[in-house]
């Protein structure tokens, strides 16, 4: 069963991927390969490169933007699950929180972007918002109210770089991929 990209004006994305069609599975590979790669490669570069720029997310939420939700959790769950059995990063401790959070991104921007067919920023600000009340909500339930609220701001203090470059660069590569599509399909014959 083929899929056909969900119209939205003359947009070639979301291609809104389904269990049953190989290239889900191919993509899910290849956004779990970059989420591994770059934020070892941040993680190299300076420890807390990873926290302030949140490189593991920033591919699960392109998958739930270019390819749908289903994409979107595919990438979100085993791309921090991955890294963990390769690299040991995250760190064991943060690692349920990071995968409820990168799952959830990569939900929400897959439905609010593909399924409900919201603009690209509001499809992306509602995922980081979602993302982020989803790990309060896993550790306000594992830690006390208090401590969790701590700890859920010193995060977004430390990854606010991350979430601006996220809302910067993910619509310009989303439209650059966008025209790369077109031109390419326009020059077959």
């Amino acid at each position: 069963m083929h899929t056909m990209p969900v119209s939205t004006g003359e947009a070639a994305f979301p291609h809104i991927l389904t269990f049953s069609d190989l290239r889900l599975y191919v993509y899910v590979c290849l956004f779990v390969a970059l989420d591994v790669a770059v934020p070892w490669l941040c993680h190299i570069i300076h420890p807390l490169a990873g926290p302030m720029f949140l490189p593991l997310f920033f591919f699960v939420l392109l998958a739930g933007i270019l390819f749908g939700w289903r994409a979107g959790i595919l990438v979100g769950l085993f791309s921090p699950l991955i890294s963990y059995g390769l690299s040991g990063m995250p760190l064991p401790q943060i690692l349920p929180r990071i995968i409820t959070e990168a799952t959830v991104y990569g939900l929400v921007a897959g439905l609010l972007y593909g399924y409900f067919r919201r603009g690209l920023l509001t499809s992306l600000i509602g995922a980081l918002i979602a993302g982020r009340l989803a790990a309060f909500m896993l550790m306000a339930l594992a830690l006390n109210l208090s401590y969790s609220a701590t700890l859920a701001w010193q995060t977004a203090k430390t990854g606010w770089p991350g979430m601006a470059l996220q809302l910067l660069l993910l619509p310009l590569i989303v439209v650059l991929l966008e025209r790369l599509w077109s031109k390419h399909h326009h020059a077959e014959p």
